[in-house]
């Protein structure tokens, strides 16, 4: 069975380290990225300069990537009004708006309770009624916070950002450490309670587990969307704890091993990983605050 791996290294991989990566230096990870078959790229978040610095460049990115589009599918994270206000005149393909399961990290990742994120997103996204959203839940199984997430708790999630109209939803493990069991078990409630749901994995890696994770959701439960980081750069900046991403390249050779396809060829992904790992460092610091 195939599968779609969308790779997120320019987003939440950079995102979490404590360099600034040039605009011209994204681009060249993206062409690497492009040769290895990687056709769904999430690039950006539109977020506050301040918070993230390393995604001020979101705006010129966006429009410097607009030739990809032809052969690449080029996302961007939203995690309020304002950013979606953003992606959306930026011309993003699909804008990914993102709440949190747990209140706790919602006010420490978006400065505000999980309700009155998911309120803020429900009206922005109704003001764009032909642009194409996915939804995203942050720590939708473990929270660092909160502790463990209830599967009852993700599908009351879950069923505000299909009142919405998304049709995709992608769930994280925000912290890496969620069991395979617990997130076997939490997708499938979300699954039983909103059947017309395309659901996908965020994983990131704490043990080792998230790629028997991922080979048992797509064999056992048909999940076909994957995100990775290539490199296993990243992690969420407002989550104590939070392991890196799910390494695309050990993702796909995890899957071609078990006649899972993937359409990506891992030797060029290698040269990918090599160029994001020349290029962090040779870039400079983030000044001190």
């Amino acid at each position: 069975m195939p599968v779609t791996i969308t790779d997120v290294v320019l987003r939440d991989g950079l995102q979490d380290e404590d360099v600034l990566v040039a605009t011209a230096d994204k681009l060249t990870i993206t062409d690497a990225l492009v040769a290895a078959g990687i056709r769904q790229i999430e690039a950006v978040s539109f977020v506050s300069p301040t918070r993230v610095p390393q995604m001020a460049d979101a705006d010129t990115l966006i429009d410097r990537l607009q030739p990809y589009r032809a052969i690449t599918q080029i996302s961007a994270l939203a995690l309020n009004a304002k950013g979606i206000h953003r992606a959306v005149a930026a011309g993003v393909d699909v804008v990914h708006i993102a709440a949190s399961a747990s209140s706790a990290h919602s006010q420490a990742n978006a400065g505000k309770s999980a309700a009155q994120a998911l309120e803020d997103l429900s009206q922005a996204v109704a003001s764009y009624p032909k642009q194409r959203f996915l939804g995203g839940i942050a720590t939708a199984f473990v929270c660092p916070f909160e502790g463990i997430i209830s599967p009852a708790r993700l599908v009351e999630v879950a069923e505000q950002f299909a009142a919405m109209g998304i049709h995709t939803l992608g769930l994280a493990d925000t912290l890496g450490t969620a069991t395979t069991e617990h997130v076997l078990t939490a997708v499938s409630a979300v699954r039983e309670a909103l059947p017309d749901i395309t659901i996908g994995l965020h994983l990131h890696n704490a043990d080792g587990q998230a790629l028997t994770t991922a080979l048992h959701a797509a064999r056992n439960l048909g999940i076909e969307h994957f995100d990775s980081a290539v490199g296993g750069y990243g992690g969420c900046p407002f989550a104590p704890g939070a392991h890196g991403n799910l390494a695309t390249e050990e993702l796909v050779a995890h899957f071609h091993s078990h006649d899972v396809d993937t359409g990506i060829d891992l030797q060029q992904l290698a040269t990918a990983a090599t160029t994001v790992k020349r290029i962090l460092a040779d870039s400079p610091q983030l000044p001190e605050e």
